[in-house]
């Protein structure tokens, strides 16, 4: 997928000269002069990030970033300031800024936290899918199933999973055998891995019988 940056700055000649090192090494990047401008054109689904002054007239970066927060853009945020006082530096990072680069910048530098920015973009959406992915198993096993499921990645073994369900340990081997293949796992490892991430169980919890490493 292209790699774009957003680039929000009042100063046309900083905006322009931005750009201009953006596109040197192959990446695009699309102008805003307000950060208005940046939030009615901004698409949340591309591969993006966005570099964003600090101060600006009429809507500053940091309520630009909030804007973004409220309106469920969530793209990693580069802010650049040639005022970079400490309480607003601290406000950014806590609303959720990737990095804080002083103006005049150093070309270098703004090129590293741009890639780094958009390499964490993909982490995220990644883990996202894999964690969407997950849901969808999890949901698609019937309550029988689940209720297999939970004590097995738990540590019980087939037997006391037979008495807590007053059926045969034939019969929870079978109902095993279909968790195992509707979850797509392959040892009873990955099951626990499994559960933890959808945090269904607590790793620290689990019953002693079952392997540190099945833990994750």
């Amino acid at each position: 997928m292209e790699q774009v940056v957003y680039v929000v700055d009042d100063d046309q000649g900083m905006l322009d000269s931005t750009v201009w090192l953006l596109e040197s090494v192959g990446l695009k990047a699309l102008p805003f002069i307000s950060g208005r401008e940046f939030l009615d054109a901004c698409d949340p689904s591309l591969n993006a990030c966005v570099l964003l002054d600090v101060r600006m007239p009429g809507m500053g970066g940091l309520n630009v970033q909030e804007a973004m927060r409220t309106r469920d853009i969530d793209l990693p945020v580069i802010f650049v300031s040639g005022h970079a006082d400490v309480p607003i530096v601290v406000r950014a990072f806590k609303a959720g800024a990737c990095d804080f680069i002083e103006k005049p910048y150093n070309e270098q530098l703004l090129l590293d936290s741009v890639q780094q920015a958009l390499g964490s973009l993909g982490e995220r959406r990644s883990d996202s899918r894999g964690q969407d992915a997950l849901q969808e198993r999890l949901n698609a096993l019937t309550p029988r199933e689940r209720d297999v499921f939970l004590p097995l990645v738990q540590g019980y073994t087939n037997r006391e999973i037979a008495e807590q369900l007053s059926i045969s340990v034939k019969t929870v081997d079978l109902y095993r055998m279909r968790v195992m293949k509707r979850m797509q796992a392959e040892r009873h490892a990955d099951l626990v891995g499994m559960a933890i991430a959808a945090g269904l169980v607590d790793p620290l919890n689990l019953r002693a019988n079952v392997p540190a490493s099945m833990a994750g």
